[in-house]
């Protein structure tokens, strides 16, 4: 598909977010792609996914989009979403559509700023859609000038001059939609189909919803700590 095409298909749609770290009970390809699967049975218009094995399952039995991803921890970098060309040749590789990044002001493993790292994967991959994975405005606004395709909210409190904004970040995604001049993915802290619709509302693209949907050990953490001292 052309990057047009891409853009136009999960244009107003849900996407679905489909991951599980090593460290959770659903850390599995195979799991991952029954996850996407029931997501697009359930009217999704697109998958979130991580690691070239996720990504490689699922789209075995899902034709849907897929924002790829590859979550990597250097030593002494904060930076862990697709944070070198290591994992952007990876995911170029498997034939993803949209691969995101962190576009944060944190610096890449090597030192470099998402600026100097992005212009190097923009010359080697020109007809590849990017995603900017951001945590403020300010960031999404480096990230729409410095060529990236997309920019979305990701990263918002997530990073240490973020910690503690409240989520959805429903002002980050409005500021972005007028002023960056590139779609807006909504994503962070969308916990129910209100805040769902409320970030359709502030004219972004499309908007990523993950853990409510796709993360059954946090969702149950969260009614335990609801009812915690009740008994």
């Amino acid at each position: 598909m052309s990057k047009m095409d891409i853009l136009e298909k999960i244009k107003g749609k849900l996407i679905v977010s489909c991951q599980a770290l090593p460290d959770e009970p659903l850390h599995s390809s195979f799991i991952m792609s029954r996850m996407a699967y029931a997501a697009m049975l359930g009217g999704a218009g697109g998958i979130r996914a991580n690691s070239v094995e996720d990504i490689a399952e699922i789209k075995r039995i899902v034709n849907l989009p897929i924002i790829g991803i590859c979550k990597v921890e250097y030593e002494g970098c904060e930076v862990y979403i697709t944070p070198t060309m290591k994992e952007v040749d990876a995911l170029v590789s498997c034939g993803v559509d949209i691969i995101a990044m962190d576009a944060t002001a944190r610096p890449r493993p090597d030192g470099r700023s998402v600026e100097e790292f992005f212009s190097e994967v923009r010359e080697k991959y020109p007809e590849q859609v990017f995603m900017a994975d951001c945590s403020c405005t300010e960031e999404g606004m480096r990230a729409a000038a410095c060529g990236f395709d997309l920019v979305g909210t990701t990263m918002s409190g997530y990073t240490s001059y973020t910690k503690g904004t409240k989520l959805p970040n429903f002002k980050m995604m409005e500021a972005l939609v007028k002023k960056s001049g590139v779609p807006v993915i909504a994503e962070g802290g969308i916990w129910c189909p209100e805040d769902l619709k409320q970030a359709m509302n502030t004219g972004v693209h499309a908007a990523v919803v993950g853990s409510v949907i796709t993360r059954p050990m946090l969702i149950t953490k969260r009614y335990v700590e609801a009812i915690s001292g009740q008994q």
